[in-house]
């Protein structure tokens, strides 16, 4: 997969790996996560509601048999939010407003069903973020431990210069304005 910004790329001679050619493709799924050429996620989005679409038939099937409301949470939690959410601080901010209400329809549905409040998707999003974030900090051997530095007064985390919105969206800005808010 070849990632190119530019409006008109150049053609590129073929890849050529130990005598045989590489094939180029517009997304690969990679750990569970499909990854476009264009690194938009709406490809991935969709998978992801499609699979969480099919687990719903699962939960309307549970309601039926009259399971306890804490059984049906456990298992909307284990088995539908665990879809809805991976890779959520890689792809969420990144995402468009319309696939992120596509995802939360999903959970309104299963609240409808089960008949309580679920977290959003996007509480689910601070929450993990939050949580990955504290972790990059509290390890300095972390890769990535020098780009998340404290203010000198240890309450916020110095903000990150961005030129381009593709880099604003993604996971350490994003993190350090969650963080600092």
């Amino acid at each position: 997969m070849i990632v190119d910004f530019r409006r008109s790329p150049p053609s590129l001679p073929p890849l050529v790996i130990s005598g045989s050619a590489v094939t180029t493709v517009e997304s690969f799924k990679f750990l569970g996560t499909t990854l476009s050429r264009n690194l938009k996620w709406e490809l991935h989005i969709n998978l992801t509601a499609k699979k969480a679409q099919q687990r719903m038939y699962f939960l309307q099937q549970l309601k039926k048999f009259n399971l306890p409301q804490a059984m049906m949470v456990q298992f909307y939690t284990a088995i539908i939010e665990s879809i809805l959410t991976s890779a959520i601080t890689v792809w969420f901010g990144s995402s468009t407003a319309r696939d992120r209400t596509r995802l939360q329809r999903i959970t309104r549905s299963a609240e409808r069903i089960i008949g309580c409040n679920l977290p959003s998707i996007q509480d689910l999003y601070h929450t993990r973020s939050r949580k990955r974030t504290a972790k990059i900090i509290a390890d300095p051997s972390h890769p990535d431990h020098h780009i998340l530095q404290a203010l000198p007064s240890g309450k916020r985390l110095r903000s990150l210069i961005t030129k381009t919105t593709r880099h604003k969206n993604s996971f350490f800005p994003r993190a350090v304005a969650l963080m600092s808010s």
